[in-house]
């Protein structure tokens, strides 16, 4: 029961990081091809628009997130007693 749960919690960490890590990687190589045709090697421009396409994921995305992580939360609440005793 314990590894079901812990599986359980990593599918859904997997699931609620998976798509910003996506865009972010994404945008990273967007950046760097962008980078290398045009030869300008400076290390802030692969930051920013990887932040800000992150946090407009993050804001497009954090009601699903968020409901994953609650059904999540709500299932082991919810079997808590079964969990302890």
């Amino acid at each position: 029961m314990v590894i079901s749960l812990a599986e359980k919690g990593i599918m859904v960490t997997f699931m609620v990081c998976g798509p910003l890590l996506l865009i972010a990687l994404v945008v990273g190589m967007i950046v760097s091809i962008f980078q290398a045709a045009t030869q300008i090697q400076e290390q802030t421009l692969a930051f920013v628009p990887k932040i800000v396409a992150v946090l407009l994921g993050l804001v497009l995305l954090g009601p699903w997130m968020l409901s994953h992580m609650l059904t999540y939360t709500k299932e082991i609440l919810s079997n808590l007693t079964q969990y302890i005793g």
